[in-house]
């Protein structure tokens, strides 16, 4: 089920924030009413792909600041694990520099109510309880305004890297509908042609703002 348009689910949960620093209970909650947030999954620490998208989040950190959204990224992973990984320098395989919060979703609640869990549980015909699939998230990344509701989801498969100038755009987009009152077609970018919504559902482009 998309949670697009719908309340992001909320929860208190271990993190490392600011690259250094383990705090018992961090939530969303706490950027309602001040910013929107970039809410990303990854699958685990220490691999490979992962650190590729979290070095790449830090890299446009500032272009995400500028637009008023933090940035928050999540993993199945304890919070111990975080930290030793932000410890590890980057040329051996670690994201050291890293400075946005990194959530801890051990017990696999947050992945499961945000939908991003590769795997469940399930009996098996023994009867025994069995974890199918993989236990960590898919690549899923939630644009969440500042109201707390989900206006944009996307959910990779394991292997496949997000594309961080995506999700730029996708805060672009949200700013332009939230101040012109206009949508955005495909492939539309900052300062590209805006279309207006007529009554009877039929759009015409406007020229840009």
């Amino acid at each position: 089920m998309s949670l697009v348009g719908k309340k992001a689910p909320v929860f208190n949960a271990p993190a490392v924030i600011n690259g250094e620093e383990i705090v018992e209970s961090f939530s969303l909650a706490d950027y309602i009413g001040k910013k929107e947030v970039i809410f990303f999954f990854y699958p685990k620490d220490f691999t490979f792909v992962c650190p590729t998208e979290i070095h790449a989040f830090q890299e446009k950190l500032e272009e995400f600041e500028k637009r008023g959204v933090q940035v928050v990224g999540v993993s199945c992973d304890t919070e111990e694990t975080h930290l030793a990984w932000l410890m590890t320098d980057k040329d051996k395989g670690g994201i050291s520099g890293v400075t946005y919060p990194l959530v801890a979703d051990s017990s696999k609640t947050i992945a499961t109510n945000y939908g991003t869990l590769a795997g469940d549980w399930n009996y098996n015909e023994e009867g025994e309880l069995e974890f199918e699939g993989a236990p960590v998230s898919y690549r899923g990344t939630f644009f969440i305004d500042k109201e707390g509701v989900v206006r944009h989801e996307t959910i990779n498969d394991l292997p496949l890297g997000r594309n961080i100038d995506e999700m730029l755009r996708i805060v672009d987009a949200w700013h332009h509908v939230e101040k012109h009152g206009e949508v955005c077609p495909a492939n539309w970018e900052e300062g590209k042609d805006a279309m207006q919504a007529t009554r009877d559902g039929v759009s015409s482009y406007l020229s840009s703002h």
